[in-house]
């Protein structure tokens, strides 16, 4: 069978991805366009062992507004004793983020990796790892189909601060052996959609070539 799309296609959508700050609470796409993308990727990202320790949840609208009201009570205190001005910087960018019209919430299953252990023991002590690897493949084919679809979104990591990631679990209400890997904001643009791929390092210290 013949691929869909070429590989200069496949690269053009990976590379046209971008970190887009400002955000609008409204989403030209609908949730169940949004729902379908995240079940489809849900359906094909690959897994070692096919152990699938990716969980997903979508969070629109005001729920959203509600998610980040709950961020940043909680991360206030945390933050303020860092310093008033970690806080005066920090508030705007959460607010900012809360001004987004939803939340894609990417989680592992701790259930799902003892039991991928517990099965494939021999391999027990690299399924923490290679869950990682699973959640970033899902992050980048989510992040980069929203995009596609004319959105906007920016990826956080709010496992950074321990009881941040608990209030949200539990205003998701998520099962305690979930563990926080990314928070993907998304929403109409708010600013032109970022050209400009961010400065790499050169080819000759990051490719090698064995023939």
């Amino acid at each position: 069978m013949a691929p869909p799309v070429s590989a200069d296609q496949w690269l053009a959508a990976a590379k046209y991805r971008r970190t887009v700050y400002g955000l609008k609470s409204t989403s030209a796409v609908s949730d169940e366009r949004v729902e379908q993308i995240l079940g489809e990727v849900l359906s094909f990202a690959p897994s070692s062992y096919n152990t699938q320790p990716v969980r997903i949840t979508l969070v629109t609208g005001e729920k959203h507004k509600g998610l980040w009201d709950a961020i940043i009570k909680e991360a206030e205190p945390i933050l303020k004793g860092a310093g008033e001005e970690v806080w005066k910087t920090m508030s705007g960018i959460f607010a900012a983020h809360k001004g987004a019209y939803g939340s894609v919430v990417f989680w592992e299953s701790g259930n799902s990796i003892k039991e991928a252990g517990e099965k494939h023991a021999s391999g027990a002590h690299m399924f923490p790892q290679f869950a990682e690897h699973t959640t970033g493949m899902a992050q980048i084919l989510v992040w980069t189909a929203l995009e596609l679809e004319g959105l906007g979104a920016n990826l956080q990591h709010l496992q950074a601060i321990p009881p941040v990631e608990a209030v949200i679990k539990q205003y998701l209400d998520v099962p305690q052996d979930y563990s926080l890997k990314a928070h993907l904001n998304y929403g109409d643009e708010a600013q032109p959609h970022p050209e400009k791929v961010p400065e790499k390092l050169p080819l000759s210290e990051t490719l090698k070539v064995v023939n």
